[in-house]
């Protein structure tokens, strides 16, 4: 049975899966802002340590590819290349946003579409639409979220938002279809049962030439004046 270790690194939660096939056997993760390049290689040590295997029995890495933050997803990125050049196994990319929306269907008991939101600033957010079934009804894309965002979904029924960019939009998306779910992130866990699909697929990314799903291209900011 192969084991799919699975990494989250997009937003400021880190966190690592082990699935044995669909089969959750180990996760560990962090609440802790740009700690990402100190205890990404310490939760995976600690996962596949606690799990009874070793390293070696890995079948294939996946990563969660983006939407997300820069920093955090090349930080991810260059740990899974990493583990899947060192052992000779295959890299599965998976959607930030759409791993997101397979873990809140458990708790869509209004068979609404699904809208997880990542913070893209001011009012800006990362977004995906899907149904319950994880169809993509509008695809990846940022939007600047006013009070005419989703109108066209909320004339046909209910839509759930959820993620770190939903909080800031609860005052524009004012509807009556527009509901709301608290505490979601992006988590390994969900990566790990969309990779497990995807490994019976052989729908692995190209390990040399993969990047990660910035969506925006990256901003350095404006280094601050020594006085």
């Amino acid at each position: 049975m192969p084991y799919i270790l699975s990494i989250e690194t997009s937003t400021k939660v880190c966190s690592v899966s082990l699935h044995n096939e669909a089969e959750l056997v180990g996760f560990s993760q962090y609440f802790l802002e740009k700690s990402h390049s100190s205890i990404l290689g310490c939760l995976i040590d600690e996962v596949i340590r606690n799990s009874g295997i070793e390293v070696k029995d890995l079948a294939a890495v996946a990563i969660s590819e983006g939407p997300g933050s820069y920093t955090g997803l090349r930080i991810g990125t260059s740990s899974t290349k990493g583990l899947c050049f060192g052992l000779d196994i295959p890299l599965i990319g998976v959607n930030t946003l759409l791993s997101m929306a397979s873990g809140a269907i458990g708790v869509n008991i209004n068979d609404a579409l699904l809208c997880p939101m990542l913070d893209a600033r001011r009012m800006e957010v990362y977004c995906i639409v899907t149904n319950n079934q994880l169809e993509i009804i509008e695809e990846t894309k940022p939007v600047i979220v006013d009070e005419n965002s989703f109108i066209e979904y909320f004339e046909k029924g209910r839509v759930l938002f959820f993620g770190d960019g939903s909080e800031k939009c609860k005052s524009a998306l004012n509807h009556p279809n527009a509901l709301f779910l608290d505490d979601i992130h992006p988590s390994a866990k969900d990566v790990g049962v969309l990779a497990w699909e995807k490994f019976k697929n052989e729908d692995f990314v190209d390990l040399t030439y993969f990047e990660p799903f910035y969506l925006k291209a990256f901003k350095a900011g404006k280094p601050k004046t020594l006085v």
